[in-house]
């Protein structure tokens, strides 16, 4: 049923037409919109994250005629702010989107000014919530909507990095490690920047999907269903498991050389390094750990990093591989020469081959 008010975008519309408005402006408080927020929102909040808090403490222990009155006169200040601070030069063609938690009072209140004023603004039904259970449907459709070409390889082999010369050759990619912001191993955070949530991260492979067509092949990194502390949905996750595998094989050489530019903070900030490893201690025992912390203290990387390999990421490849992933050939594989940018460029190519069959 459709809203009475003609400042409302139904739910159903809301895909078609997000990418028409001007500005999305979530105005829920600055921890909500931390966590998840709709693609290319900014934050303006009617109330701050103290704000809320007391309006819904006074909501709770006096009454919510009290909670609305108080409510009422900071959200008008709030959005006088916002007013003054970013949106008094704008034409009155502008035409934003705004939503809040539920699609009430506090997006309601900031699209009533806005559409007083004079510009076209629209109020999101169902709000974040709403915004929320399309990304859930949508996640669920691409998992039958798509097919996947599986790029394994042992770790260091490059597999993110020709991915990346595969999608500059005009093949569609779902990079899931730049989306979760790891590289999917106990060494693999970035330094200095965290995770997203789950929500968000669930976000952006609906915002990557829906930028993709579904006739079209999309290429993937083979993946464990986490990455670092992420969960990838379980219907993406078994539909890419069941697509077609390449494998992209290197040298140890190789492998080595690559993984010591790909982890070069590792090499300057050795305690992290040597947190990092701790966490293996149940695997391997303490002396084993020790053992690798004297090589830490001595600086021979190369060494240590190949005896990571073959000790700890080799067979956790091996095992894992053959068992989640049904359609690995282990014939059907590209060797990547080395690792400079001209061999992911020659490895990529082939591989891109390979798939067409030529």
């Amino acid at each position: 049923m459709q809203p009475s008010n003609p400042h409302i975008l139904r739910l159903d519309q809301f895909i078609s037409e997000l990418d028409q408005f001007d500005l999305i402006i979530d105005v829920r408080s600055p921890a909500e919109f931390a966590l998840d927020h709709i693609p290319g929102a900014v934050n303006f909040p009617v109330l701050d994250n103290e704000e809320r808090a007391q309006i819904g403490t006074l909501y709770k222990q006096v009454s919510p005629f009290a909670a609305k009155k108080l409510g009422a006169a900071l959200v008008s200040r709030n959005i006088a702010n916002h007013l003054e601070s970013h949106l008094l030069e704008l034409p009155r063609e502008w035409r934003p989107l705004i939503y809040c938690w539920r699609g009430g009072e506090r997006s309601g209140a900031f699209t009533h000014i806005l559409n007083r004023i004079g510009w076209k603004a629209m109020q999101l039904e169902g709000g974040y919530q709403g915004f929320r259970r399309s990304v859930i449907n949508g996640l669920e459709q691409a998992a039958h909507a798509f097919s996947f070409q599986v790029i394994c390889g042992m770790t260091g082999s490059g597999k993110t990095r020709v991915l990346q010369e595969i999608s500059a050759l005009g093949a569609q990619i779902l990079d899931l490690e730049g989306l979760a912001v790891h590289r999917g191993s106990v060494l693999g955070n970035e330094p200095d920047i965290a995770q997203p949530s789950q929500k968000g991260f669930e976000t952006d492979l609906w915002n990557a999907l829906r930028n993709l067509d579904p006739s079209k092949l999309v290429f993937v990194e083979s993946e464990s269903k986490k990455v670092g502390g992420l969960h990838i949905p379980d219907a993406l996750m078994e539909k890419i498991r069941n697509g077609a595998c390449i494998e992209l094989r290197s040298s140890a050489q190789t492998r080595v050389s690559w993984l010591i530019r790909e982890y070069h903070h590792f090499l300057t900030d050795t305690d992290i390094f040597k947190r990092k490893l701790a966490l293996l201690t149940s695997h391997y025992g303490k002396v084993q750990i020790a053992k690798w912390n004297e090589a830490i203290d001595a600086g021979i990387f190369p060494e240590l990093v190949e005896e990571l390999l073959v000790k700890h990421y080799d067979p956790s490849y091996q095992s894992s591989i053959v068992r989640n992933f049904h359609r690995y050939d282990f014939e059907n594989y590209v060797q990547l020469e080395n690792d400079s940018d001209e061999a992911f460029a020659r490895a990529a190519k082939a591989i891109l081959t390979k798939q067409r069959g030529d």
